[in-house]
């Protein structure tokens, strides 16, 4: 009954950590290394967000959709939760709220780095 405990409970720990790591993982972009969704499509950083804070709703939410953080989502080294306004909850790694951009059609596009001067890829060092 021990045995099967003790591996109920490693199943469950590896089971809530994999919840955080299926929502981003790492790339290389032009020996660049940056965060991107589970799909591959880059993350990008908002000058404008405060730390733990989004501060891109409505027009900017539509153009640089947020990413989501699931019911259950459990944080990890480094990767915490952002509470919204709107009732959502999204991803910051480093307390910096991570984004999508609407004009990236494919994994590796990374056409939202510079715009306006405050979109900038999420660096994965």
């Amino acid at each position: 009954m021990k045995t099967i405990t003790i591996g109920l409970a490693a199943l469950l720990l590896s089971t809530a950590a994999s919840f955080a790591a299926d929502a981003w993982k790492k790339a290389d972009v032009g020996g660049t290394k940056i965060f991107t969704d589970a799909k591959g499509m880059t993350l990008y950083t908002y000058d404008k967000d405060e730390k733990g804070k989004s501060n891109c709703y409505d027009k900017c939410a539509a153009n640089w959709p947020p990413l989501k953080a699931e019911a259950g989502a459990k944080t990890s080294e480094g990767w915490t939760i952002v509470d919204r306004t709107d009732g959502t909850k999204m991803w910051a790694y480093d307390g910096k709220p991570l984004y999508t951009f609407i004009k990236d059609k494919k994994a590796g596009d990374v056409s939202g780095d510079g715009v306006a001067g405050v979109w900038h890829t999420a660096k994965a060092d």
